[in-house]
């Protein structure tokens, strides 16, 4: 038994739901590695459930696996924002987020999310980066000044299979994105980082000052 399938094994169970949709991302998408799955799903779930948000915003919903993660964990009071860039995954995405408990507490917009986020009427406890890697960055100085003080922002994709510390790797946009982003935040005197190495690098940011 690998590795992976050994905490795969040990941790609490993927619910039906979510292990549909990761089985139907791996057949009928392009690019399932962005799908967050089982291990990154539960840990999400689990933080969500730490941090007991009031308002959580997700930038880039894909098939909505990571969206339904945080929606079990987060209290009853909460309300998540998700926005997906893709419009052709509007239909599916409403229809799995109307299947779940939380349904009338996931907002999905549409569309390039520094054009909408601005105009969403709120101050966020807790953010989950899994959008554009070029545009990290521009992603993070868009959501502080709205974030609440103490507040935690995740970022997924953060050691990028490896390259952000390969310096033979290709400088593709995506990896210098995720560079640029990894060296903002080590020196944000606003913000407490730590990197979790599980599946490709989950940033865990802690607003510690606004």
């Amino acid at each position: 038994m690998s590795l992976d399938d050994y905490i795969e094994d040990h941790i609490s169970e993927e619910p039906e739901q979510l292990a549909r949709i990761f089985r139907n991302t791996c057949l009928y998408h392009l690019y399932p590695r962005m799908c967050s799955g089982h291990v990154q799903g539960r840990l999400l779930k689990m933080l969500t459930s730490m941090v007991a948000p009031h308002r959580i915003l997700e930038l880039g919903a894909y098939t909505g696996y990571s969206t339904l993660c945080m929606a079990e964990g987060m209290p009853a009071d909460c309300v998540l924002h998700t926005v997906e860039i893709d419009d052709e995954n509007e239909d599916e995405l409403r229809r799995e987020f109307a299947l779940h408990p939380a349904a009338d507490r996931i907002r999905l917009h549409i569309g390039d999310a520094l054009d909408i986020v601005p105009v969403i009427d709120e101050r966020w406890d807790m953010v989950f980066i899994d959008a554009n890697k070029r545009l990290y960055v521009e992603y993070l100085e868009m959501i502080l000044p709205r974030m609440r003080p103490g507040g935690y922002i995740l970022a997924d994709n953060t050691l990028w299979g490896g390259k952000v510390g390969d310096p033979s790797a290709r400088p593709d946009p995506q990896t210098e994105g995720i560079r640029r982003f990894n060296d903002f935040v080590a020196r944000h005197p606003a913000l407490e980082t730590a990197i979790v190495p599980v599946r490709d690098g989950l940033t865990i940011l802690r607003v510690i000052d606004q």
